[in-house]
């Protein structure tokens, strides 16, 4: 079978790996980073979340831009800086509201085919990743919410998702712990939620196990096309000469670092980097442990998710950054997490907040790049967005097989 190459460690590129090894592969897996899932999937809001498939290509989304661009502590934030990239992208975001209904629905269909995906891996390879399979709870304060909200729903339906409204009083049902006043919301029994970063470095281990190698600490520099394959160049950490790596097939799982990966290749993966935010709370007594709630929550006027890891950590996530590659994490995007957290469940304790902060890979349509790129041998899985963890088991199979058969077309003899 084949030598394939994998570039990143986080969610799509772990599950990539652990696909085409279950296919028969030899896998390389390359990150600059000690360790996987060390970037984007390190620390996100923990949703699997089918009912969080709307596409963003709407006029409102972008009149919301406009509206929130000059206060910090925005949802939706936008840099006014010029940049071409991130100004182009808006204009390919733009040209999509029209397929924002179809998109829509695919997404819904892709992630509801992920779900057992993802659950049969975590069985076969032992992963315990803090799953919790309670639902997803939609709330909405106001009618004009929920009635934007029940249109969305017409087409999550359409792609099949069981999401139904429920009142206040069945809301409190769902998750006694909830406080404030809601003028309804929406659930979804049949999405789950867990620990990302412990299901990556579990998944990375289960593939070491099986043979895949890992190459840490190592700066892809370049990717070109031989007589022999593909070569891969490749700087170590802390320098040192460039070290070179030959393989049958790449597959660019690389974030927002795709977009330059895919140059080298001479194809166009327009991705930008949207950051996210997130707290992780320690719920280091017993009082707070009792008072975070079980089932995980989506408000949908702030943008902010929240699911329980665990018995001792409430994870709280939220927020999209247009600003470019920046990973700082800024205090005035962090307080409306911990505001958040202290007026829907005052019994939690705040004492104890770690902050982090991460770049969604985002087209412009929002859809993932899945598949072949140009050149022979060359094949994508990136530009998931803000639905990386709900998505990847599924992105992952197709890639999978593409690569598969084409190795299999690779390998069949010549005719005579």
């Amino acid at each position: 079978m084949s030598k394939i190459a994998v570039i990143g460690s986080g969610i799509t590129g772990v599950t990539t790996a652990h696909a085409l090894i279950e296919r028969g592969h030899s896998v390389i897996v390359i990150d600059r980073q000690r360790y996987a899932g060390m970037e984007t999937s390190f620390a996100n809001g923990g949703q699997l979340s089918a009912c969080n498939a709307e596409v963003w290509n709407s006029w409102a989304t972008l009149l919301k831009g406009m509206k929130w661009m000059l206060r910090g502590d925005a949802p939706l934030l936008v840099n006014p800086r010029p940049g071409f990239h991130k100004y182009s992208w808006f204009g390919e975001f733009t040209g999509q509201i029209r397929h924002y209904r179809a998109n829509t629905v695919a997404t819904t269909r892709l992630a509801i085919a992920a779900r057992q995906h993802l659950f049969d891996v975590a069985e076969k390879e032992g992963i315990d990743f803090d799953l919790e399979r309670r639902g997803i709870l939609h709330i909405y304060r106001d009618q004009a919410g929920f009635s934007a909200a029940a249109r969305v729903n017409g087409l999550l339906q359409e792609g099949g998702l069981d999401r139904r409204a429920v009142t206040p009083e069945e809301m409190r049902q769902i998750e006694p712990s909830l406080h404030g006043r809601y003028h309804g919301g929406f659930f979804t029994p049949s999405d789950s939620t867990g620990d990302i970063h412990k299901f990556t470095r579990g998944l990375a281990e289960a593939c070491m196990r099986r043979g895949a190698r890992f190459l840490f600490e190592a700066s892809v520099e370049r990717i070109a096309h031989t007589a022999q394959g593909i070569e891969i160049g490749w700087q170590p950490a802390g320098g040192g000469p460039e070290e070179t790596l030959l393989v049958d097939n790449v597959v660019v799982c690389a974030g927002v670092a795709s977009r330059r990966f895919a140059a080298m290749l001479g194809d166009r993966i327009n991705v930008y980097p949207v950051k996210g935010y997130s707290i992780t709370v320690h719920l280091d007594d017993a009082e707070s442990q009792a008072a975070a709630p079980q089932v995980s929550l989506l408000d949908d006027a702030t943008k902010i998710v929240s699911s329980r890891l665990g018995r001792d950590r409430f994870r709280v996530a939220g927020t999209a950054e247009f600003n470019g590659e920046n990973r700082d994490i800024r205090a005035d995007r962090i307080r409306p997490l911990v505001e958040w957290t202290e007026a829907l469940f005052p019994g939690v304790s705040t004492a104890r907040v770690v902050p982090w902060a991460g770049l969604r890979p985002m087209t412009p349509n929002l859809m993932p790049r899945i598949g072949a790129g140009s050149r022979p041998g060359v094949f994508y899985n990136t530009g998931h967005g803000h639905l990386g963890w709900t998505l990847s088991a599924a992105t992952a199979q197709m890639v999978a097989e593409a690569v598969h058969g084409s190795s299999m077309r690779n390998d069949l003899p010549m005719a005579a």
